[in-house]
């Protein structure tokens, strides 16, 4: 599928992208290659974030057609993989765990067959709506640390490193692999950057994306360092010696990138 066949099935179910919602640098790579992220739960995030370039505000009310309108755009664009992610919806008492969940089973009622990445919020550390969406069984669950733990509260304006950390946890302890990405360029020191690996390990988390923070305008954070290549490539071989089973790391990687080899990897029953 071409890029531009891949925005006319997008645009034609009045859905989402984190690809054009985040400024993604690689968007015209994926959606050349038929490949895009779905974000569900609208485009308007409830927080503030100073990296994200998703518009922050007061959300519309979730579209109770918007979970089929997602499978059918994974049906008609024949993916094998699917991506989902969502803007945080603080203002529904469940986080939007519920419209998730659906969504997830809608995929899997009309397009069996193909595996499911989430990457999902922290719904305010509340766990028992993590299980929601573990219920629904996609083949992975994400969710990013973002950065390391002095620069959290600088870069995100209510999530916690500890409560990402729980949530990351409690994800691995129910048997689906666990994934999380970084940023790197805030400000972080390499001895950071490590110890946000082994505390990811610690709590059982087997996929690791480690990318560039890119400025997306100038409301945004600044970029402390621009990381040569050589260093990302350092980065992914000490991640693998600390026991992650697949490690993406690159100036241009984001969370989903190449999203669909790495289900292989955590689940080598799974081919895609």
């Amino acid at each position: 599928m071409t890029y531009g066949e891949t925005r006319k099935v997008i645009e034609g179910h009045c859905l989402h992208t984190i690809c054009s919602s985040g400024r993604c640098p690689n968007q015209g790579e994926c959606w050349s290659r038929g490949t895009a992220t779905f974000m569900i739960g609208g485009n308007i995030c409830t927080r503030s974030c100073r990296f994200c370039n998703t518009l922050s505000g007061r959300p519309m009310p979730l579209d109770p057609n918007e979970p089929r309108a997602v499978a059918e755009s994974v049906r008609t664009m024949k993916l094998k993989h699917a991506v989902i992610t969502s803007v945080d919806r603080d203002d529904l008492p469940d986080g939007g765990a519920a419209h998730w969940r659906d969504t997830i089973l809608a995929i899997r009622s009309l397009c069996p067959g193909v595996t499911c990445e989430v990457l999902i919020p922290d719904f305010r550390g509340d766990l028992a709506l993590v299980d929601l969406v573990i219920a629904a069984q996609p083949n992975i669950i994400s969710h990013n640390l973002e950065t390391v733990s002095r620069l959290t509260p600088l870069v995100r304006s209510v999530a916690t490193y500890e409560r990402s950390l729980s949530v990351l946890g409690h994800i691995a302890s129910s048997g689906i692999p666990a994934k999380t990405g970084i940023m790197l360029g805030l400000g972080e020191t390499e001895s950071e950057i490590l110890k946000t690996m082994d505390d990811a390990r610690r709590v059982g988390v087997s996929i690791l994306t480690i990318g560039q923070y890119l400025r997306p305008s100038r409301k945004n954070i600044p970029v402390e360092r621009y990381v040569e290549p050589s260093e990302f490539d350092r980065l992914r071989e000490l991640a693998l010696e600390r026991g992650f089973t697949h490690v993406v790391s690159g100036p241009l990687v984001r969370s989903s990138y190449h999203a669909e080899e790495q289900v292989g990897h955590s689940n080598p029953k799974i081919s895609v």
